[in-house]
């Protein structure tokens, strides 16, 4: 691995499984806790979030606390920033503090690759923008496989505001990798045509009821009003035409599984029957976070 984890597209695949075969052994079984392990002993790692965040935020510090490590978490309101400083200012001066890892969100694409080319202190993205998440797509491969078995084969299908998803382009490259049968649904001004090119055997589909059929893993997606400059679909009417019902799972295949990154807005996205229903796998996805980030925090600090 580079320095820290920047995103999925630059890693191969036999990383990709060492990481999530690592994370397979830090799950809790038989309704324990996550164990503590100390490998990590005497490091310290900054939690630098710019975007605010409860699920991956909160998994990053568990999973360094397990590991035995320090935590300092900083966000954007208490930092310089909020006073005018540059973010290099503000990073070059906690690196002054010898961290021996930076955990990074922002609301800029490429701005943990910025900052890499510029630091020796290992970074691991938390989100870039629209760019990546790869962490992300780390742990949802490790809950497709605690209930699948397998990557290779499945036909997943990532429904929703596909163009502004660091989660979906990181699923992508991911997926891709493991030669999965991926189909893009949404609306056609969240599905441009490009994303056909993200990554071979990528098909896209506006229709949600072609898309989920024969489906092993349906895998939906907020819909990010923050980041859309034009007028949004109303919840009403985006929820009659991409949100994930009942009635598109009988189309799916019968063991087909339920994911969702969070927030969720129920209702917009997703029905509360299917959300809550056994093929859910939404907190399953939540407690992995936690075994796949103290995976990736164990092998950047002790690299």
């Amino acid at each position: 691995m580079p320095k820290g984890l920047l995103g999925i597209e630059g890693i191969e695949r036999d990383e990709i499984e060492q990481i999530l075969e690592r994370a397979r052994a830090f799950q809790p079984h038989g309704g324990q806790t996550f164990a503590k392990v100390n490998t990590c002993t005497g490091r310290l790692v900054v939690n630098m979030f710019f975007e605010n965040s409860t699920r991956t935020r909160s998994s990053f510090e568990i999973a360094a606390k397990r590991l035995g490590a320090d935590t300092l978490s900083i966000t954007a309101s208490g930092s310089s920033v909020s006073k005018g400083e540059s973010l290099v200012d503000t990073i070059n001066t906690l690196v002054a503090m010898r961290p021996s890892a930076i955990v990074m969100r922002h609301a800029a694409s490429g701005a943990p690759h910025f900052l890499s080319r510029h630091l020796t202190t290992p970074i691991v993205n938390a989100g870039d923008g629209t760019h990546e998440h790869p962490t992300q797509a780390l742990l949802d491969a490790r809950t497709i496989l605690d209930r699948c078995g397998r990557l290779e084969g499945l036909r997943v299908a990532i429904i929703g505001d596909i163009a502004h998803s660091r989660v979906a382009r990181s699923n992508i490259h991911l997926l891709a990798k493991f030669g999965v049968d991926l189909v893009l649904c949404g609306p056609p001004m969240l599905l441009p045509r490009e994303m056909a090119r993200v990554a071979s055997g990528v098909t896209l589909e506006y229709d949600l009821r072609r898309a989920v059929k024969d489906a092993d893993v349906i895998m939906m997606l907020r819909v990010q009003l923050e980041r859309i400059h034009e007028p949004a679909m109303p919840a009403g009417e985006y929820f009659r035409f991409y949100g994930l019902r009942q009635e598109h799972m009988a189309l799916a295949r019968p063991d087909a599984i339920v994911m969702h990154p969070g927030p969720m807005n129920r209702g917009r996205e997703i029905s509360s029957e299917v959300a809550d229903s056994q093929q859910s796998m939404i907190l399953n996805q939540v407690e992995n976070g936690v075994s796949v980030r103290m995976a990736v925090l164990e092998r950047v600090l002790l690299q």
